[in-house]
């Protein structure tokens, strides 16, 4: 999709300033929305009171969480402070988005099991992986050889959300699958070698002018890379990236209809499934907190209500007749 001049002097600014892509594209969105919203106004036109009757029209008309109306104002803020150097007033008068946080949809063990033995070879270790380590998505996708920890049964997880970097439980069942996926990935590492133009694979900037080499060696490979080499929108450089976010998500409900799951199962269930598993294995909810890579225990809490529903909360007093 062609974007305008101005949109991208803004995704340009913040790529050189290191920004990830998904943080680029998602400011970019919100701040497209912000212009159109306002008549296609300039936004250095636009003061507090055009910023607050936007944020009022997300929560009242779109009637967004409140994480994606946050989204929408650090976007705009950030555009107005940042990259047309503006101040921003105390811009607090607007409806604040209420829509009540979801519980989370759990799968039982067994439907996980299911789920599983519907997949096999990369696809499985890719779902295994999501439900056993607890990752997002997006953290699968962008695992690198070097974050596996083979020794220490871990792996390590780098600006994750919110920028943060942690660690977390890797299942022994598969290591061996993890090896041998590795073996894979360095043999297709070697034919991509004798490509001509090849520029190695996708590396953040900052990363790529530090260690030119990086992106030829195996420990910077991703784990599950994409299957074909592409031209880098950024660099315009031929490179091998990662496999594709949303073929995850397909891939997760493909397997959940053939495994007769009735529930609406996506790649976050089975992170939402690894948090209640933990929980109900006895794991406290700080371990299960770092494991998950919340910034705030409350956030983590939502799973011990999901415990707490039906049989594991209340007794039924059909049960006592």
């Amino acid at each position: 999709m062609t974007q305008s001049p101005f949109l991208k002097s803004i995704a340009d600014f913040m790529m050189v300033r290191n920004y990830s892509r998904r943080t680029i594209d998602s400011y970019v969105y919100w701040i497209k929305y912000f212009i159109v919203f306002n008549g296609k106004q300039h936004p250095s036109q636009l003061g507090d009171v055009a910023i607050e009757r936007f944020l009022t029209h997300l929560a009242v008309n779109r009637q967004v969480a409140q994480s994606t109306q946050a989204i929408a104002l650090n976007a705009i803020v950030f555009l107005k402070t940042k990259f047309l150097n503006q101040e921003v007033g105390n811009v607090s008068a607007f409806s604040r988005a209420s829509r009540q946080r979801k519980l989370p949809v759990v799968l039982t063990k067994d439907e996980v099991s299911a789920l599983l033995q519907t997949v096999s070879g990369i696809q499985k270790l890719m779902l295994s992986i999501l439900y056993g380590s607890g990752l997002r998505r997006i953290e699968l996708v962008r695992l690198r050889v070097k974050d596996i920890d083979f020794d220490m049964y871990q792996i390590q997880v780098w600006n994750g959300k919110g920028g943060k970097h942690r660690l977390v439980t890797l299942a022994i069942e598969l290591l061996e699958p993890l090896k041998n996926q590795v073996n894979r990935v360095n043999q297709l590492l070697l034919e991509d070698k004798l490509v001509k133009g090849y520029s190695g694979t996708s590396l953040p900037n900052a990363l790529e002018r530090k260690y030119p080499n990086a992106s030829f060696q195996l420990g910077w490979q991703y784990v599950f890379p994409s299957t074909r080499l592409a031209i880098d929108p950024f660099s315009g450089k031929l490179k091998r990236h990662h496999f594709d976010e949303s073929a995850v998500n397909k891939l997760v409900r493909q397997a959940a209809t053939k495994a007769g799951i009735k529930k609406q199962v996506t790649t976050h269930t089975l992170r939402h499934s690894f948090a209640t598993h933990l929980l109900q294995s006895g794991a406290d909810i700080r371990t299960v907190q770092q494991q998950l890579g919340h910034a705030d225990v409350k956030t983590t809490e939502i799973y011990t209500h999901v415990l707490k529903q039906g049989a594991h909360g209340v007794k039924s007093p059909l049960s006592t007749l």
